[in-house]
């Protein structure tokens, strides 16, 4: 049923996020240690549940579209967001313009002096954008594009309903086991986006993304190291990025673009020295800020290459 075997990683993933969340629900530990243990651990797989979101908006994991809907039900409970309203800003938005006016989760938006307030902040500067984006775009989708909306509202009612249930049986388990996760998982999964792209070259080819090679991190991620490549091939599965970031990126990349550690990196950008630098390491010169263009496209227009989720 599966496209690809190596998505028995991300069933995995997301049982194991179900089951932390659960976990907390029935065992209701009393120790504060216990507790955050295990509120951490929900946060973290949270994130990892945001990225497989990304990566089934991109290529969905099932042979057949009833699962694939299913499958999206499931991630929006454990990621915190309906999944088909990750396609406006990210697919059809940031893909295709990427770091432009048109791009709704462009860096450049983000303008404090100390770069670590950049990173902190990148999630509540641009989500206003984003969230208008996904308004405009349903509303043009409800007749352009029933069965997406269909979808979306789909999502929306089981985790509003799903929700509401867990609220009403036990708020304080809610708050530490499923809202805080989940709003650290979006933090994340967007958060990234300001690591990958800040200081690149949009235009170049090749230089437009910043790439996280070490095994570590894309075991647990993905290969969502290797985001330059996903970039050039969005409909790509994961599971096959390394590979072609060998073969096609590689030979051309900056070398700065191609870090081993996330870690590392992170705390050389936003600890010490903590400067905001561009790839080639001079300080990052922002363009005049500008409004978002509009992006919205109709169905004739959307690119061939970008998946649409569940509906693909």
């Amino acid at each position: 049923m599966l496209r690809f075997r190596e998505d028995i990683r991300s069933l995995t993933f997301v049982a194991i996020q179900l089951s932390l969340c659960g976990a907390g629900f029935l065992i209701q530990p009393e120790s504060w240690v216990f507790r955050i243990a295990l509120v951490t651990s929900c946060c973290l797989f949270s994130f990892f549940c945001a990225v497989i979101t990304h990566n089934t908006v991109h290529v969905p994991m099932f042979r057949r579209r009833g699962l694939n809907r299913l499958m999206q039900v499931v991630l929006t409970l454990c990621y915190g967001h309906p999944v088909s309203a990750f396609v406006p800003g990210h697919n059809l938005s940031h893909h295709v313009h990427t770091q432009s006016a048109k791009d709704v989760m462009r860096t450049t938006k983000l303008r404090f002096r100390w770069n670590l307030l950049n990173q902190i902040f990148f999630l509540s500067t641009i989500s206003r954008s984003i969230i208008r984006g996904e308004w405009v775009y349903t509303r043009a989708m409800r007749t352009q594009r029933p069965r997406w909306f269909r979808q979306l509202i789909l999502e929306t009612i089981v985790y509003l309903g799903f929700n509401a249930g867990l609220i009403y049986l036990d708020w304080h388990s809610w708050l530490l086991y499923v809202f805080i996760p989940h709003q650290y998982a979006a933090w994340g999964i967007v958060g990234i986006n300001f690591i990958q792209h800040d200081g690149c070259n949009p235009s170049s080819p090749y230089n437009h993304s910043r790439n996280f090679v070490g095994r570590w991190v894309n075991w647990w991620t993905f290969n969502n190291g290797f985001h330059g490549m996903h970039h050039l091939r969005p409909g790509l599965h994961w599971s096959l990025l390394p590979r072609e970031h060998a073969r096609v990126l590689a030979p051309h990349i900056h070398p700065n673009l191609e870090q081993t550690s996330l870690l590392a990196y992170a705390f050389q950008a936003f600890v010490w020295p903590g400067k905001r630098l561009d790839y080639l390491g001079n300080p990052v010169v922002l363009p005049p800020s500008v409004r978002d263009e509009d992006w919205v496209p109709n169905i004739h227009s959307t690119p061939a290459e970008v998946s649409l989720g569940a509906e693909a």
